[in-house]
């Protein structure tokens, strides 16, 4: 019986409350970088979102990991391929103001999308 290396995995984060906009500043860091080196470098990202897009990251890798189980594949041996932060549903609030007026308020929401790809051995040591 032969054994198949799945290549790709993806996790999706969904109805998280954080603005698109203020995440895909996060996700531009860090797209097309090597699992390991993108989680380092979100650790000293000082945005609210990194803890968020790292989380998903994570999530990805491991569900990588729990498609092979046979063959382990290692952090620095995969990819992210695609991260994508999609607007979500937005809750629309009053906030009361003078003179019997009303300013809406928009809290909006995102959905994070990462697909992560196992790379070869001969593409790891070209990009170091």
């Amino acid at each position: 019986m032969e054994t198949t290396i799945i290549k790709e995995a993806r996790a999706v984060q969904k109805y998280l409350r954080r603005a698109p906009r203020k995440l895909r500043l996060v996700a531009d860091v860090v797209r097309g970088q090597r699992v390991d080196k993108a989680l380092d470098s979100l650790k000293f990202i000082n945005k609210a979102g990194a803890v968020d897009v790292s989380k998903v990251i994570r999530s990805a890798a491991a569900n990588l990991q729990d498609k092979n189980d046979e063959s382990s594949i290692d952090m620095n041996a995969m990819r992210i391929k695609t991260i994508m932060v999609d607007e979500g549903p937005t809750l629309k609030r009053i906030q009361p103001a003078p003179q019997g007026r009303a300013h809406p308020i928009r809290k909006r929401m995102s959905h994070i999308t990462v697909v992560v790809e196992a790379i070869d051995e001969f593409e790891t040591n070209d990009e170091e």
